[in-house]
């Protein structure tokens, strides 16, 4: 099995409230992943308020990704054989309907002495 990254990401981050609903088709969704036994890490929320962004010569800003209008809203690792495997679990994600997208990448596992 290799792990997996699914990174959330909203448009208007700042305005998203979800309602009841959408968090339990959230937690649903995140169940069946877990029930599949494919849930590595759960990850978390990350906040777009107590944020900076480090540039070279400590150039220090406030808030993540500052010039682009699409933020980072969060994040789970899965454990697939594929990354074919682990874009039809994100497909599943209701992030969707309100207009999210999610990037997967691998996890590239560091190995002792490199």
């Amino acid at each position: 099995m290799k792990e997996f990254v699914l990174i959330f990401r909203l448009n208007n981050h700042s305005d998203f409230k979800p309602s009841p609903e959408q968090m339990q088709e959230r937690m649903n969704w995140l169940g069946s992943i877990a029930a599949q036994n494919k849930l590595a890490d759960q990850g978390n929320t990350l906040s777009s308020v107590n944020a900076r962004t480090v540039y070279p010569d400590n150039v220090v800003t406030d808030g993540p990704y500052t010039e682009i209008k699409e933020f980072v809203s969060g994040y789970i690792i899965v454990n697939t054989e594929t990354i074919e495997e682990a874009v039809e679990l994100a497909k599943a994600n209701p992030i969707f309907k309100i207009g999210g997208n999610i990037e997967v990448r691998e996890v590239m596992v560091r190995r002792s002495g490199l």
